[in-house]
């Protein structure tokens, strides 16, 4: 499959996928008490930084640049400047792996924070760059 193609078709998943995210972040900021409301947009967020990553990678990879971690993704796509806040995406990562691995209410606290302070914002500005590109 020609990776032109691909970072393409990516955006298509990653679109339906910023769309849902948006909706989960519509409900939580109506209530942020109900429980429902934040795992609904914790697992959004995994969802969305996961598709995020694969984007980029398959973005860059379009551009000549061979990637294979998140990390590295992440690294590369600052680099060459596709994204901005670095260290607000290399943090996504590092959040994202503690939610997938246990559950822990001061860990959900802390990602609903990150997500609504930071994420959020970064995640819609790729959204948005990478939508003009098409």
């Amino acid at each position: 499959m020609n990776n032109d193609i691909r970072w393409k078709q990516r955006f298509q998943n990653f679109e339906k996928a910023y769309e849902m995210f948006q909706r989960r972040i519509d409900e939580y900021e109506k209530n942020r008490t109900l429980e429902a409301y934040q795992m609904a947009l914790i697992q959004a967020y995994e969802i969305i930084i996961e598709l995020a990553w694969k984007l980029i990678k398959d973005y860059l990879e379009d551009g000549g640049t061979k990637v294979n971690t998140p990390k590295h993704v992440i690294r590369q796509a600052f680099q060459f400047e596709i994204i901005a806040h670095g260290e607000d995406w290399m943090e996504a990562l590092a959040l994202r792996n503690l939610t997938s691995h246990t559950y822990n209410e001061d860990v959900s606290n802390k990602v609903l924070n990150f997500i609504t302070e930071k994420f959020y914002r970064i995640v819609r500005d790729l959204y948005f760059d990478l939508k003009q590109e098409l």
